[in-house]
């Protein structure tokens, strides 16, 4: 994995986050716009949190073993 998805996926992360604090700061004034909100939120998540954070632990356990996974090539 090349740090740019990490990057990538970290970048998701926060207009995930930003979305979701628009949705719960403008519920009372505008309330039509925490539906698109929350849904663009999910959208840029992929799915719930929980999913967001587990793919970002893969993606750096992967970045992880491949440096060490490299070394051990290089030795044969």
């Amino acid at each position: 994995m090349c740090p740019v998805s990490i990057t990538w996926h970290l970048l998701r992360g926060a207009g995930a986050l930003a979305l979701i604090a628009l949705a719960v700061l403008l519920s009372s004034a505008h309330p039509w716009t925490a539906p698109p909100a929350v849904i663009g939120a999910l959208l840029l998540l992929r799915g719930c949190p929980m999913c967001w954070l587990v793919g970002l632990l893969e993606r750096l356990s992967a970045r992880k073993a491949a440096p060490a996974s490299e070394a051990t090539s290089q030795r044969g």
